[in-house]
């Protein structure tokens, strides 16, 4: 079974690939833009599917989603995004998408994901597809205070705990605290995830 992973997070694009590694029947493929992913379709044995960022350099949202498709006599592609919203994923799916994976799904449901888009079958997970749209980007940043959007902002640059604390003359247990309610505001997991659901949305 052959994957190519197609983001511009090295992070992400990296610890997707070090989970599907694990899988025995994986054989993987990287690209960190559009046009290195075209490249790589056109130029690597055939892939059983495609992972394509919805927002990375290249992309022209559903237009590039529809290219890839349609590359070299036609393509299993799956978009992965960390802000499409829930109308996006059902035009995704309306062109012929393999299937739609939000960024924030757990890691062992992402694999799972993959391997099923793989084998043929369509995927959107359930519960993001009947939620409410979310609003527009940036009335995240209305849900945080202050210090939350300052916390998360570090997060975005790579910061340690103990860094984004002495930036913002604050103690580490002060600033878990600011994390934990972050990551739960956010929906997320992580310090990764909430780093690329900010960056996704333009905030930083």
């Amino acid at each position: 079974m052959r994957v190519l992973i197609a983001d511009d997070h090295d992070l992400l694009r990296d610890t997707l690939i070090a989970f599907l590694s694990a899988e025995n029947d994986m054989e993987l493929g990287s690209a960190s833009s559009f046009d290195e992913a075209k490249e790589r379709i056109r130029e690597d044995a055939p892939y059983n599917l495609i992972l394509l960022d919805y927002k990375m350099p290249g992309m022209k949202g559903l237009e590039s989603l529809s290219e890839a498709i349609a590359m070299e006599g036609g393509q299993r592609v799956a978009l992965i995004s960390g802000q499409a919203t829930r109308e996006v994923a059902e035009e995704a799916l309306g062109l012929g998408a393999a299937g739609f994976v939000p960024k924030t799904l757990p890691a062992k449901s992402l694999v799972n994901a993959v391997k099923f888009m793989a084998m043929g079958e369509q995927y959107a997970p359930v519960d993001f597809m009947k939620a409410q749209d979310e609003e527009e980007p940036h009335a995240m940043a209305e849900r945080l205070t202050k210090r939350e959007l300052e916390v998360l902002k570090g997060l975005t640059e790579g910061k340690s705990n103990k860094a984004i604390a002495r930036d913002l003359d604050l103690t580490e247990p002060t600033i878990k605290l600011h994390m934990k309610t972050l990551f739960r505001k956010l929906e997320v997991n992580n310090r990764t995830q909430a780093a690329i659901v900010a960056r996704d949305v333009g905030l930083f």
